[in-house]
């Protein structure tokens, strides 16, 4: 398992919370969302997805990974 921590802008609700975490178990990861720190700690799977995913699956949802 490899562990990340992205930054990621515009998030600010419980709403933007469950977005960003269900963006990311829908493939294979898990993520915990940190409002205050504009950061997302994502866990996953080296061998079933990739840290562009992830990135990609954020992004989809509205949010700027910078």
């Amino acid at each position: 398992m490899q562990n990340v921590k992205l930054q990621v802008e515009g998030m600010s609700c419980a709403h933007c919370v469950n977005a960003v975490e269900g963006a990311v178990k829908n493939l294979g990861a898990s993520a915990k969302v940190d409002l205050a720190g504009k950061s997302v700690s994502v866990q996953f799977d080296e061998t079933k997805t990739s840290v562009d995913a992830i990135k990609a699956a954020i992004e989809d949802q509205g949010y700027d990974v910078v």
